[in-house]
């Protein structure tokens, strides 16, 4: 299921897309340090889409009338959202990074639709290919901090309609069926709910090296 859809806070407001060109961000910095360690944060590990896709689906998940959209970067989930205590921060993306160096670029075809109903009101874009890196990913990023458990079986996706009417998800679903695209996945993020409601890149890790990047400012 895709959880990033039940916010914390208040409604979304603006809004951030995929990646442009598909590429990992220029500059580089190491996992360590720079981090306020106090207070509760509300985090997720996701693999973006890159654009043009990733902007492309945000703005027909809009189109469906999903007022989450603007607020959710469209993404395939790794680690479900987490509420974590700011101290643990540090930890976390030295174990996400160390899951990065032991990972390579793989390829993600998205092809055709599916739902979770009626276990969950979500709609999706579903991977054709791709699958397996995904849920080798998932499993090695909650295998260390913060140590979640997942609630139901690992079942890589891109949401495109949550919570909407049985209209709007039939439309949903009927309208994406034919959807294709392909890209390959160099990396993955880590996001931060905000107090806005917006989920935002904190930190990119890339394959092969574990480098940490600070993501670039991202538009709706």
């Amino acid at each position: 299921m895709d959880s990033w859809d039940v916010t914390t806070s208040s409604q979304p407001a603006g809004g951030a897309g995929g990646r442009p060109g598909g590429g990992p961000p220029a500059g580089t910095t190491q996992a360590t340090g720079g981090h306020e360690t106090h207070g509760t944060r509300t985090i997720g590990v996701a693999i973006p889409i890159p654009d043009p896709y990733g902007r492309e689906l945000q703005r027909v998940r809009e189109s469906f009338g999903d007022r989450l959209a603007s607020g959710i970067p469209t993404h395939i989930t790794l680690l479900p959202p987490s509420q974590i205590d700011a101290a643990e921060l540090g930890a976390i993306e030295r174990h996400l990074a160390q899951v990065a160096r032991t990972e390579r670029p793989f390829r993600i075809r998205l092809h055709g639709t599916g739902t979770f109903r009626p276990v969950s009101p979500v709609v999706f874009v579903a991977l054709a290919e791709g699958t397996d890196g995904c849920a080798r990913l998932h499993a090695k990023v909650l295998a260390g901090p913060p140590g979640q458990r997942p609630q139901f079986p690992y079942h890589p996706h891109v949401t495109v309609a949550h919570h909407l009417s049985d209209e709007q998800m039939d439309r949903a679903y009927k309208e994406m069926a034919d959807y294709e695209a392909a890209f390959q996945v160099w990396g993955f993020s880590l996001y931060e709910h905000g107090a806005d409601g917006v989920w935002r890149p904190r930190r990119d890790f890339l394959f092969g090296t574990g480098t940490v990047t600070d993501p670039p400012e991202r538009g709706a």
